[in-house]
């Protein structure tokens, strides 16, 4: 082969190189505060745990200090129970109704994001 036509053989052979527009660089986040800790995982369960612990301890001093026997009715069934009880069931029924209605609006939110895929 003649130096002309490796010469061609090299030109036709060779793509041309574009470069693909490349992404800016990430900004890093800024640093927090000289003397500040960031936040992390387990300082936000350790922060929940104290919340939990705190609002149980007001819990049983409110049902201790409601031992008074009220009578309740629902449907058929009549009795008498303290009245810390009853407002506690009260309290996790609702709680519980609330959560159903919650899981269901995420399951719905769900499925329309899985199709709109």
């Amino acid at each position: 082969m003649s130096a002309p036509d490796r010469d061609h053989h090299a030109s036709t052979t060779t793509a041309p190189t574009t470069t693909a527009p490349q992404p800016e660089p990430a900004v890093p986040a800024p640093a927090p505060p000289a003397g500040r800790v960031p936040s992390t995982r387990t300082g936000t369960a350790w922060l929940g745990i104290c919340t939990v612990a705190v609002v149980s301890v007001v819990l049983i001093v409110f049902m201790l200090q409601n031992t008074r026997s009220v009578a309740v009715t629902f449907l058929w069934l009549h009795g008498s129970v303290p009245l810390a009880l009853a407002l506690l069931v009260a309290a996790v029924g609702t709680a519980i109704l609330t959560m159903t209605v919650g899981a269901a609006r995420i399951g719905q939110l769900r499925r329309l994001a899985r199709r709109r895929r």
